[in-house]
């Protein structure tokens, strides 16, 4: 349906959604709340797109799908649902801790991690179509979902309370979760920049 919908609604409702996202993304606490105001700012990305490069929004899509579902299943298996949370990961698991933390960043748009694709991509498709404005408005609201996502690793790492694994007994519980998609994932979700050339080609 994408040649039918009219360019000025999608506009509209591209910057809305960007902002709406941006805006009540910043004082979350919750990881869930956080993940859903930034799927409200994601939409904003996949929508204004839509009548320029149909090809474009479903490659904006796929990834944000793989990086949320990322993001997801990691959070999921490491029983995770508040920031707070996520500072005590540091003693648990480091390595997942960081696999959270780089597809939190990819998924701000922060090069040269995937997520950087999509939005760079987009911004090129808009001023190419003589739209300069909206690249621009475009590019300050993924500040604000970068912003908050630097937040959370601020938060969660750096003013972390220092906490002592030094103990003589671990107690170790067996993993009933499944694991095996996350290395893939987390792959998908933060190396593929250098692929751009062959996406733009295919798109």
């Amino acid at each position: 349906i994408s040649p039918s919908l009219n360019m000025e609604i999608l506009i509209l409702l591209a910057i809305l959604s960007t902002m709406l996202g941006g805006w009540g993304g910043l004082n979350q606490t919750q990881m869930r709340k956080v993940l859903a105001y930034s799927s409200i700012a994601h939409m904003g990305w996949t929508v204004i797109i839509a009548l320029i490069n149909p090809n474009l929004t479903i490659l904006s899509l796929m990834i944000y799908i793989m990086t949320t579902l990322t993001l997801f299943m990691t959070l999921n298996l490491s029983s995770t649902t508040k920031i707070k949370s996520i500072s005590n990961l540091w003693n648990k698991s480091t390595p997942m801790t960081m696999i959270v933390f780089l597809t939190m960043l990819s998924l701000g748009g922060l090069p040269p991690l995937t997520g950087f694709m999509p939005k760079w991509l987009i911004l090129q498709e808009l001023i190419i179509n003589n739209n300069p404005t909206m690249a621009i408005i475009m590019a300050l609201s993924a500040l604000l979902n970068l912003f908050f996502y630097m937040r959370i690793i601020y938060v969660s790492s750096l003013t972390m309370f220092p906490t002592s694994n030094n103990l003589k007994h671990h107690w170790f519980f067996s993993q009933t979760k499944t694991t095996n998609m996350i290395p893939t994932l987390t792959t998908i979700s933060s190396m593929l920049l250098p692929l751009t050339p062959i996406l733009i080609i295919m798109t």
